[in-house]
């Protein structure tokens, strides 16, 4: 069984499309799959981390045809089962003209905002009307996958959640994490913040991704916080999750993991696609949102973050509402393809 993969991440795309390829692609290795990665070649691209995680990777230049590229590739070896597509620039035009490539295309999406050609489509975020976002938007013989029953997270996730002990009454760690790249360098608002408020008694985990440009300066900050650790491309985030009493993070796809194992979440919208779910899941009660980085100022920060750390009922309120949004157990999603394809 052969299986392709097109994704990428760079310092703007980040690296949530990579992440939740690669825990597909373990799963579908754990089936006898042979999975191999297309990705263009951009700064933090995240190449050497597939790499490192046995995969084999086929880079694109930056003026190389994208379709012609995957043809090639796809049929450079044996026949390539699934084609798997996690690609907000690629639609319909790019899945039709690589048919044939494979012999399904599984198409990853969240925003539901192009047409696309596939054979399924997975959507593994929470959304009320799920049934119909994608009305008009693939083919009728398409494979809905649809909201968090099929959540794509590592076994430790769910190694760790049923472990899991909360207490809420409790305010002892808090984790700071904005994904790979954090452009826009929120993590040091969000140190900014903590140290306005003072918080210099509680133990913090800062995450950041090794292609982070600002490190130097979460350094600095982190000198003035004398309980706060530095991880970078952190490989333990289920513990780091499960250890900590409230988060402060992007509504990226690192949301699932902190709703999974019910941690209260003051969230930032760093990308327009991340702004419908935020509204969405703050309307339901699991997160708070600030919104967009206009509003992500250290002022609001330390505000809402100081409200949280000294409410437990509502942090509870807001860990358990996570929890219950979430499936108790996570699918085996390649299974499920597999038996499809």
């Amino acid at each position: 069984m052969r299986w392709l993969v097109r994704a990428d991440a760079s310092v703007t795309l980040g690296a949530g499309h990579i992440a939740r390829c690669l825990t597909l692609a373990r799963q579908a290795r754990l089936h006898g799959a042979q999975v191999e990665f297309v990705c263009r070649d951009l700064a933090g691209a995240l190449i050497p981390q597939i790499r490192q995680d046995g995969f084999t990777v086929h880079t694109l230049g930056a003026q190389e045809d994208d379709v012609q590229a995957v043809r090639a590739i796809a049929g450079s070896g044996a026949a390539v089962q699934w084609l798997v597509v996690d690609h907000y620039a690629l639609d319909a035009s790019w899945e039709s003209r690589v048919q044939g490539a494979a012999a399904s295309i599984l198409v990853i999406d969240d925003l539901a905002n192009r047409p696309h050609d596939c054979t399924a489509l997975l959507d593994q975020n929470f959304w009320p009307d799920a049934t119909a976002r994608y009305q008009g938007l693939v083919p009728p013989h398409c494979l809905q996958l649809l909201g968090p029953a099929y959540l794509l997270l590592r076994d430790e996730f769910a190694q760790a959640r049923a472990t899991l002990q909360r207490d809420f009454t409790r305010m002892r760690r808090l984790l700071v994490n904005f994904g790979g790249a954090d452009e826009p360098n929120v993590t040091c608002l969000a140190l900014d913040a903590l140290i306005a408020l003072g918080a210099t008694d509680i133990a913090i985990d800062v995450v950041i991704g090794a292609g982070n440009p600002h490190k130097a300066a979460v350094k600095q900050r982190l000198a003035v916080l004398p309980h706060a650790r530095l991880h970078v491309q952190a490989s333990n985030m289920a513990e780091l999750i499960a250890q900590a009493d409230l988060a402060i993070g992007a509504c990226g796809s690192s949301t699932w993991e902190r709703c999974f194992l019910g941690l209260p979440t003051v969230a930032v919208v760093l990308a327009e696609n991340q702004r419908l779910a935020a509204q969405q899941l703050a309307n339901e009660g699991v997160l708070v949102n600030i919104g967009a980085l206009d509003a992500a100022t250290p002022v609001a920060l330390r505000s809402e973050v100081a409200a949280l750390m000294n409410d437990p009922k509502r942090r509870a309120a807001l860990g358990q509402r996570a929890m219950d949004i979430m499936p108790a157990q996570v699918a085996d999603l390649a299974g499920i393809l597999l038996k499809q394809g």
